[in-house]
């Protein structure tokens, strides 16, 4: 049965649009509504299913039955393939940065309990993960495999993205002036400037850099989206916090304190750090009043109990 018969496929439709009130935003006359992908689906959950949506379709094109990618060690990449491939039937594997012993993490566990196998390597090898001659070799180790760069972002993640452009159309009333994303690989920043391109060119689209010295995204943005000229964009630099995986204080007090406000959960790697920022730049009216915003949940929540774990959280 093809992976678009499936039920599974059919039940994993748009994800719900929601308008939130708060003193801050009332005060600047903002109006902000949450594109909530974290309800997407249980397991392969926000912009990790839109990123991987149509690379599995690519992967069944091929008539491949393996899927391989890379990622950390509470990569939720790796967290939402493993579910792709258990509900899809597809073997998996995953090439993990780390130790062995990490395997017994939340986030690992579960992968390994969907059937797929973990590879550990170390920080060297791990950073021959876009290398032509690391992937050949892999290809040649694994024949049957449809490989998936970490993060799940490449052209083919870009259309799934798109969807998000499209549904707001329909979800939203009026014209939306700016949309937010988390970014770590850069493909869901991408798909949203390709689909605001398409169907919101007046749309500005930004993204929070989640790690140190990101401005190298930049390049895989513009060679994933195919339409940087067509529509207003921006990569947010300075608001990662410490780095990738660094938690501040007041970042993390600032999670806390917006979950509990809102009742929305948010973690503080991705989303968080992308509410913490958005914050910020209301704060300091960066935006007029009466601005229409849109921010997407991109999920990530299944990480939360791997930084209990860690007491990082």
């Amino acid at each position: 049965m093809s992976i678009t018969d499936s039920i599974l496929y059919q039940q994993i439709n748009s994800s719900p649009l929601q308008a939130i009130t708060h003193p801050l935003l009332t005060e600047k006359a903002i109006q902000l509504s949450i594109k909530r992908d974290d309800l997407l689906h249980p397991e392969i959950a926000g912009n990790k299913w839109r990123k991987l949506k149509y690379n599995l379709l690519q992967a069944e094109a091929q008539q491949k039955t393996h899927l391989l990618s890379f990622g950390g060690a509470f990569s939720n990449h790796i967290h939402a393939l493993a579910a792709a491939c258990h509900h899809f039937k597809f073997q998996a594997t995953g090439i993990i940065r780390g130790e062995a012993h990490y395997a017994a993490n939340p986030t690992l566990s579960q992968a390994q309990q969907w059937g797929m196998t973990l590879q550990f390597v170390n920080r060297q090898t791990y950073r021959l993960k876009e290398q032509t001659e690391y992937l050949l070799k892999l290809q040649l180790q694994y024949p049957e495999a449809y490989l998936i760069p970490e993060g799940g972002s490449n052209a083919f993640a870009v259309p799934g993205v798109e969807e998000i452009i499209i549904e707001l159309a329909d979800q939203h009333p009026t014209a939306i002036d700016h949309i937010f994303t988390a970014t770590g690989s850069g493909g869901t920043l991408a798909g949203l400037i390709s689909g605001a391109a398409k169907y919101s060119p007046t749309t500005q689209v930004h993204g929070i850099a989640v790690l140190k010295n990101a401005l190298y995204l930049q390049h895989n943005v513009k060679q994933w989206a195919k339409s940087e000229h067509e529509v207003s964009w921006h990569l947010h630099t300075e608001n990662h916090e410490g780095g990738y995986g660094k938690i501040s204080k007041p970042l993390a007090d600032f999670c806390h304190q917006f979950s509990n406000e809102t009742q929305i959960p948010i973690e503080p790697i991705y989303t968080g750090k992308m509410f913490y920022a958005l914050w910020q730049l209301i704060e300091q009216d960066y935006f007029a009043r009466e601005t229409n915003i849109v921010a997407l949940h991109t999920g990530g929540l299944q990480g939360l109990a791997g930084l209990k774990l860690l007491k990082k959280f």
